[in-house]
């Protein structure tokens, strides 16, 4: 009998009126699936996915917050009995070698230096360099400050998918036993570590062919590469493989954060929000983090209105390294506070999974990102019950609003399913208590439960960390991307004047007046300065002047330093430092404009693909910049430099841009920004031999009118472009 009273017409009915899916507000799409199944842990996701890429034919299509070769892509026996590696990078190679007309795009978080020692180093060596042609790596960075695309999406053939919360990296694979001494589960380094519970969905028809739309708009979004979907549709079900759903609709809810290739997308969200304000008897919940007040205040308000209602909250018994202590377990301290508060707490659980007995006895670490109501939703996604899932990082949740009495069998099941394995008890005896009992503790404490699994109390406490740490939380959860620009605003505003106008402004100006400032100490107070100092390098290099070899020994030192991405604007103020003015001013143009074509050929004989298999395909991004735009496009890069002087060379040669358009532009780039530096590099030297009030009024001239050259091209070009 189902939970809410009715079954059949009566409750289908009853369902229509109350309709969690609300497209444009919780969900992007609402999209029919022929099979749907909830796959716990990662032994059970490695191995099915592992099956269906050996049946893929045409396109994959991985769309990660990490990948790592490394990763042991196996199944619940450890190990691998298909004839292909056990790792995931090799894996990868022998079945792209094998099948050279399969596509293999990976798609990676070019991911905050705060999780460097986590990942893998240069993924782009074993993902891309070291694989055939037919593997793609993109690093995707086109994500606002402060935010991470944390989707976990596979897509197979546009015709099978997966998403949920494990990603195909390292220190992810467990079985469902979680058994404590379980020898496979070993990192990279073969050092254990503690079990790991997560849940991914696996779905196809034209649910995962919406899935494929999303990815490859990602995919659009950070290589300015058009992927086309696969030309034929696929069964890729293992017949094998028992689904858990038939012939379900799947709402495909997501965070988008703004400036992200679109507006902001919050229906993540909504959909915890109008999902809990339709429980009757149960929410159950399984989440890594548990921050968001919003989703706090939403079960306050429904545990209010429904007397009978029980809220079950599955997650990690702590957070250990410094930075969650201080920002996300301080949260979830908030969380439970705020329950308590409302006088609700005595019908809400938070419990984490524990394996083993006595000495033995180990926490489960809770990864997964569930959500159950009723026999109603069931929810797997990506999205954490925190600030950032809500509004900052990319995220995807996969639902299914069970509509007939199969389904909503099916979400009960998935509840008994999860529920058994964390307290012990078998998932039929589950399922029969909660339709008895009509109550989820109950059900929870008549359940026979096996030796050495149960769920704990946690105990965090009600007081939070010091509030001095309120900005570190701001930061590392925050509700919405970080603007550079606002966090300025109360430094200096200007009214009238946007953002992004202020922002540039400062920036230009700080980052200049540091460099000089930066170039100054390290010549007065370092040991470079017995080589650096104005004296030395005259001595050394005076007598060049005469030298009949002076410009082209410059020319050449601006050609090789140019192949190692020497910053060219430290050269022509040394140039100018050493020979003056005059005709220093002649020689930094001539070995900048011959460093710029230098690499330019260089870039055309190594081609484009060579040039976008090192880099990677957001290359194309610079590519297609320089392409539209011309010699105004070049002109603009090198006053107003978007990307570094070596990149911009070699991919103009590389993408053949025209030679005269590339050799103009960069020589009415360059040559205001040679002025400038010229002078600056003349002043500089004299400032640190003598300093006096006209050489620093000329440096501050010199960079105003630097700074008044880049915005008044760039007003000409965006004036040109709007006309155009």
């Amino acid at each position: 009998m189902s939970v809410q009273h009715a079954s059949g017409a009566e409750a289908a009915a009853n369902i229509e009126d109350r309709r969690i899916f609300k497209p444009a507000r919780n969900v992007w799409r609402v999209e029919k699936a022929r099979h749907a199944r909830m796959l716990v842990d990662a032994a059970e996701y490695f191995s099915v996915l592992r099956a269906a890429l050996l049946r893929a034919t045409q396109s994959v299509l991985i769309v990660g917050w990490d990948i790592d070769s490394r990763t042991r892509f196996v199944g619940p026996e450890g190990d691998a009995d298909d004839g292909y590696p056990p790792l995931f990078g090799e894996f990868l190679t022998k079945l792209a070698s094998e099948k050279p007309g399969l596509e293999i795009k990976l798609l990676l978080w070019d991911y905050s230096v705060i999780y460097a020692t986590e990942r893998e180093f240069l993924p782009a060596v074993p993902l891309r360099w070291g694989t055939p042609p037919n593997i793609d790596l993109c690093l995707d960075d086109r994500v606002p400050l402060g935010a991470s695309h944390h989707q976990k999406i596979v897509v197979i053939d546009n015709s099978l998918a997966f998403s949920g919360g494990l990603d195909l990296t390292v220190r992810r694979w467990d079985t469902s036993a979680h058994d404590p001494a379980n020898e496979h589960r070993v990192d990279q380094n073969g050092d254990p570590y503690r079990p790991f519970h997560d849940v991914q969905m696996m779905i196809d028809g034209e649910a995962a062919a919406a899935l494929g739309e999303l990815a490859r708009w990602r995919w659009r979004n950070a290589a300015c590469e058009e992927l086309e979907p696969a030309a034929v549709e696929a069964d890729l079900w293992d017949e094998n493989i028992e689904p858990h759903f038939r012939d379900v609709n799947i709402g495909i809810a997501r965070t988008l954060p703004p400036g992200n290739g679109g507006a902001e997308t919050r229906e993540i969200e909504h959909l915890f929000e109008d999902s809990i304000a339709c429980a009757e008897r149960w929410i159950y919940i399984e989440n890594q983090f548990l921050t968001c007040l919003a989703v706090a205040h939403a079960l306050v308000a429904r545990l209010k209105e429904k007397p009978e209602l029980e809220v079950l909250l599955v997650a990690p018994k702590t957070h250990e390294s410094w930075l969650e202590q201080q920002t996300m377990l301080a949260g979830r301290i908030r969380f439970m506070n705020a329950l308590r508060d409302a006088g609700v707490a005595d019908r809400v659980r938070l419990l984490y999974p524990s394996v083993g007995e006595g000495k033995a006895e180990i926490d489960v670490m809770v990864h997964s990102k569930v959500m159950i109501v009723d026999d109603r939703l069931l929810r797997v996604g990506s999205a954490n019950i925190c600030n950032r899932s809500m509004g900052t990082d990319t995220e995807c949740d996969l639902a299914i609003e069970a509509e007939t009495d199969e389904e909503r069998e099916g979400v009960l099941g998935a509840l008994a399913r999860l529920l058994g394995e964390h307290c012990g008890g078998e998932p039929e005896n589950l399922s029969s208590a909660l339709r008895e009992s009509r109550s989820l503790f109950s059900a929870m404490e008549q359940c026979e439960k096996q030796k050495g699994r149960r769920l704990r109390q946690i105990e965090d406490g009600t007081t939070p960390a010091s509030e001095g740490f309120g900005a570190i939380e701001a930061i590392a959860d925050p509700g919405r991307p970080i603007g550079a620009d606002e966090h300025l605003a109360d430094i200096v505003d200007y009214p009238g004047e946007t953002g992004h106008s202020r922002l540039s402004a400062i920036a230009k100006t700080v980052a200049l007046v540091v460099f000089i400032a930066a170039l100054g100490f390290l010549w007065r107070y370092t040991p470079l300065s017995e080589y650096a100092d104005p004296a030395t390098l005259r001595e050394t290099l005076g007598g060049m002047s005469d030298n009949p070899f002076a410009a082209l020994i410059v020319i050449l030192a601006y050609v090789a330093t140019g192949f190692f991405a020497f910053p060219v604007t430290v050269l022509i103020i040394v140039t100018a430092g050493t020979f003056g003015l005059w005709p220093g001013l002649l020689y930094a143009g001539l070995g900048s404009m011959s460093s710029a074509l230098a690499t330019y050929g260089a870039g055309r004989g190594l081609g484009a693909r060579f040039l976008r298999n090192t880099i990677g395909p957001r290359v194309n991004r610079i590519s297609r910049g320089i392409g539209e735009r011309g010699i105004v496009a070049i002109a603009t890069i090198r006053l107003v430099p978007v990307a570094p002087f070596l990149l911009v060379n070699l991919v103009a040669g590389a993408f053949r841009i025209p030679f005269w358009q590339y050799t103009l532009g960069t020589f009415l780039g360059l040559a205001p920004g040679i002025l400038v530096l010229s002078v600056l590099g003349d002043r500089v030297f004299a400032m640190l031999d003598n300093p006096s009030f006209a050489d620093f009024a000329t440096v501050l001239g010199a960079l105003a009118l630097w700074i008044g050259l880049a915005f008044g091209l760039q007003k000409l070009v965006n004036r040109w472009r709007k006309h155009d």
